[in-house]
């Protein structure tokens, strides 16, 4: 194993090491999970079938997104958009320090260090590439693994507003990513469909 194979074998020992501490569980595939460790596995699946040419550095940094994440609750914050936007905002500042620090632990350069970081802090999304393929990949994952169950706790949220989730979210991601979700490689949950087709306007667009 080369010593660019062992750092990167290393940090993501560490990465799920981390996030197999989650005490929040959920199942899949009939088996219990760490909350925190499935999500990293979906997004390192999605990874791999939407870019799988993405470097080393992109793979941690797309495993790291949510890498402690129980660590920093939502009801820690006031309630409001204020307080979800802080909390936002912190967040993505711990988690990026977080990934940064497990990688210097296993031997990544400072220069690979803070492309992680930027990707994992979403810094310039629309004008990083790194942040723009971590933003991709978290909105795949999103459509095929947790919007079903988002609606589902927000039985409240009228159909317009969730035309207008969907909508922002579809915005955020690249046009190939666009592309990927309507080429049939995402499973689109098949209840919310017409919110969805109704948000993106068609596959056209």
């Amino acid at each position: 194993m080369s010593e660019k194979q062992s750092s990167y074998e290393g940090a993501r020992a560490l990465i799920d090491s981390a996030n197999s501490a989650d005490p929040n569980q959920a199942n899949a595939g009939g088996k219990q999970w760490p909350k925190e460790l499935l999500y990293s596995e979906r997004m390192s699946d999605m990874l791999e079938r939407y870019n799988p040419e993405a470097d080393e550095v992109m793979k941690l940094a797309i495993r790291a997104q949510h890498i402690e994440r129980w660590k920093s609750p939502r009801n820690a914050y006031p309630e409001g958009r204020i307080g979800y936007l802080q909390w936002r905002k912190d967040l993505y500042k711990i988690q990026a320090n977080t990934a940064a620090e497990l990688m210097r632990r296993a031997g990544f350069d400072e220069a690979e260090i803070e492309r992680a970081w930027k990707a994992v802090a979403k810094k310039n999304i629309k004008g990083n590439a790194d942040t723009q393929l971590l933003e991709d990949v978290t909105d795949l994952v999103f459509i095929e693994h947790y919007m079903l169950e988002f609606v589902g706790n927000h039985p409240h949220y009228s159909e317009e507003k969730w035309v207008d989730i969907i909508h922002k979210t579809w915005n955020k991601m690249s046009h190939d990513a666009q592309q990927f979700a309507l080429s049939g490689a995402v499973s689109l949950p098949q209840s919310l469909l017409p919110l969805i087709q109704r948000a993106v306007g068609s596959e056209e667009n």
